[in-house]
């Protein structure tokens, strides 16, 4: 795999604006029957690690913010194209966290293009949303043909261990995944607590974290019997409580509630290991943050 320390972009801002504008702009190419970082620019708060290569050839990269977290008017973009025949999985050294906001919301988007045959793993840590924070995020992702993908997505009802529990101003979140220009999959997530309390019953009720995990795969398969093998890793983690189900234009979603962050963790691990076995023939692997 062809290694990129990757290059900062000069900024410039106007000392009295609160937040940052920060740009990620990665290009993984195939070299030589590899995976290859051909492109890395980025500008700060947003920076991305040399990658590694997982057992099965995978390109493993990832995604960082070193200041910590994001501020309200903080613009985030990130934007990923994986070229024909690459593999990369992607996550987060840690948590994301939304500080308190008190004028324009923090913003974080990520735009992800798949070339033909690519395979992406798309795993960032959970976001936790501090008192008065403010967050609007957003996914859009362009699958090609005979391309595969698994997405995560993890939200904490904010600092619990602070007693901090749907104290948060507002999270706004869309996530979009389109195969060969048709829309597979569309959700949209927007929790105001004060507005309409999560603990009520029906929603989160006792539980800290909500989560899903969506699986989308250009190729004729079973989607059932992949349902099936979720909910039985679900049935083996009766700490969490959760339910897969059959995309209608082909493809699976689990969602799912934990109580504690090593409960959402471990149904993370789970749960990508058994996605990655059943749609991409690989065995599971630990990814190494540290």
């Amino acid at each position: 795999m062809s290694l990129s320390s990757g290059s900062a972009e000069i900024y410039s801002s106007n000392p009295e604006r609160v937040g940052r504008d920060g740009f990620l702009d990665l290009r993984f190419e195939h070299r030589h029957g590899r995976t290859a970082l051909g492109r890395c620019r980025f500008k700060l708060p947003l920076q991305a690690l040399t990658p590694t290569e997982l057992p099965d050839g995978t390109a493993y990269l990832m995604l960082l913010n070193p200041t910590g977290g994001l501020v309200g008017g903080d613009s985030l973009l990130t934007r990923i194209v994986q070229e024909a025949d690459t593999r990369v999985c992607l996550t987060t050294p840690s948590a994301t966290r939304i500080y308190r906001t008190r004028d324009k919301p923090a913003v974080q988007e990520t735009r992800i293009q798949l070339g033909e045959r690519a395979s992406l793993e798309f795993l960032p840590d959970h976001v936790i949303p501090h008192r008065d924070s403010n967050l609007c995020q957003s996914l859009r992702v362009e699958m090609g043909r005979g391309s595969r993908a698994i997405f995560w997505d993890a939200l904490a009802a904010g600092r619990v261990a602070h007693g901090e529990r749907w104290n948060f101003r507002e999270v706004d979140s869309r996530t979009e995944i389109s195969l060969h220009g048709r829309t597979v999959f569309l959700n949209r997530t927007k929790i105001r607590p004060s507005d309409l309390d999560p603990k009520r019953l029906g929603f989160a009720e006792e539980f800290n974290y909500v989560a899903t995990l969506v699986i989308v795969a250009d190729q004729s398969k079973n989607w059932q019997e992949t349902v099936t093998a979720m909910d039985a890793e679900l049935k083996d983690m009766p700490q969490v409580y959760g339910g897969a189900s059959a995309l209608a234009s082909g493809g699976c979603v689990v969602k799912l509630l934990a109580r504690s962050a090593s409960d959402l963790m471990r149904a993370q691990t789970k749960l990508w290991g058994c996605a990655r076995q059943r749609v991409f023939g690989s065995l599971p692997v630990d990814l190494r943050k540290y």
